[in-house]
């Protein structure tokens, strides 16, 4: 399938400005640039082969018209659209729980890309960061400028230490709970550093605070060359489970914050099934959704 993508006429792309799409490209990291643009064809597109899990996005087509890129390849990949919609209605439900029930707390997305999630969390009174690398906030900050003063763009590097530190999250939190969503990231990282990323955020959160993140069972491991949005970028599955309690082991503090989801219920009474039968070798859904506290 393909799709046209003509050039956005909003305000925040001024003329004589560098067109988005140049400093996608300008940005030299292949695989974040397919990765980025998986979810925003997911959340734009998807709804036309899975319509009941809309996520109703107000910005993902508008980006993608923004970048003026070719997404016809990705369009293709029904079965990781399936995946992004269906984390992205999960992650939904886990983060407007927490805000009812913590209606100022602050929320950050850790390797935010270009998704905007804070559309669906905003109540007027919570804080929200999104966090990515200084070539992806390049981009957002031309393509989602922030009006809103409870909302900011950040730099990080997850593959590295020192992440909460570099963010402020002492300052941000102020003692009160927060959410962290780490979406679409964990899997391209080795072992350690998801290991060592368990444990920051096990010693340095207050108390109740939530990190919801997606992986992979570790049979996917080396495989996502055989994917068609994320293989022709290069990137690869570096960590995955072989024990949802894996995640728990990271560090003593660490307690689910509810039940693991499992990507089998999108496939209904057929898709349990078949989870039963590979669970005794894969020891882990092929793709999960969990939330942890603290």
């Amino acid at each position: 399938m393909e799709t046209s993508l003509r050039r956005c006429g909003r305000s925040h792309c001024p003329p004589g400005a560098v067109p988005p799409e140049c400093l996608l490209r300008q940005t030299r990291l292949q695989a974040v640039r397919a990765t980025l643009l998986i979810p925003l064809v997911a959340r734009a597109y998807g709804a036309r082969c899975y319509p009941w899990l809309d996520c109703h996005d107000a910005d993902a087509a508008h980006l993608l018209d923004c970048l003026q890129t070719e997404v016809g390849p990705l369009l293709q990949d029904h079965l990781v659209m399936l995946n992004v919609l269906w984390r992205t209605r999960v992650l939904k439900a886990w983060g407007q729980a927490f805000f009812a029930r913590y209606p100022r707390a602050a929320g950050v997305s850790l390797g935010c890309g270009l998704s905007n999630p804070f559309q669906w969390f905003d109540n007027g009174s919570n804080r929200w960061i999104d966090a990515d690398l200084p070539e992806v906030r390049v981009l957002r900050e031309q393509l989602l400028p922030t009006q809103n003063a409870r909302r900011s763009n950040a730099n990080v590097d997850m593959a590295q230490d020192g992440w909460w530190d570099a963010l402020e999250l002492e300052r941000w939190g102020a003692g009160n709970p927060l959410w962290l969503l780490c979406e679409g990231v964990l899997m391209y990282l080795p072992p350690e550093r998801v290991r060592a990323l368990l444990r920051e955020f096990a010693e340095r959160a207050p108390p109740d605070s939530v990190l919801v993140l997606d992986a992979v069972s570790h049979l996917g491991i080396g495989q996502a060359r055989h994917s068609l949005s994320v293989g022709p970028s290069g990137a690869e599955f570096s960590w995955g489970l072989r024990s949802p309690q894996e995640l728990l082991q990271a560090h003593p503090r660490l307690r689910p914050w509810c039940a693991a989801r499992s990507v089998a219920e999108c496939y209904g009474a057929f898709g349990w099934a078949a989870e039963a039968l590979t669970l005794p070798w894969s020891g882990a859904p092929l793709y999960s959704m969990h939330a942890l506290r603290v």
